[in-house]
């Protein structure tokens, strides 16, 4: 977003750094659901955090649009974008006190919102869901509701 709004090519350069270190971290799990920390080695149990997919996905379809290489970003963002909008993550309508997403963390170490719905885990996954859809149409970009 720093590089759409300034056009200063050293943020579009750290967001693709950032994004191709999440996209390739040997701790991400195979559904592309983080764990609650990146820094805690694999095997131990650590709770899933799909506000951070839903966050991750709607960045990697920004950057997409953005980066000469876009198509790799949005394809990872369409396989992460698969695992919050399936069953294991998804909420039953009327349950998870009217949330759509399950499974998010919010913060670990205080032992604060431990797999639990997340109001920010559900706007990012409905950004992202609107981001994807406009730009599978053909929509240049979507962010903050206006489509440009």
């Amino acid at each position: 977003m720093m590089f759409r709004e300034t056009g200063k090519p050293e943020y579009l350069a750290k967001a693709i750094a950032l994004a191709e270190f999440c996209m390739s971290h040997p701790n991400m799990p195979e559904d592309k659901i983080p764990t609650w920390d990146y820094g805690i080695p694999a095997g131990e149990c650590i709770p899933r955090d799909a506000s951070a997919a839903a966050v991750m996905a709607s960045a990697l379809i920004e950057i997409s649009q953005l980066a000469p290489d876009g198509k790799k970003f949005l394809d990872y963002a369409r396989r992460q974008l698969l695992s919050p909008a399936s069953p294991a993550y998804l909420a039953e309508a009327g349950a998870n006190g009217g949330f759509i997403l399950a499974h998010s963390t919010g913060h670990l170490p205080v032992n604060s919102e431990i797999d639990a719905p997340l109001f920010y885990a559900d706007y990012y996954f409905l950004e992202v869901l609107l981001r994807y859809r406009a730009v599978a149409k053909g929509t240049k970009r979507i962010h903050f509701g206006t489509v440009k």
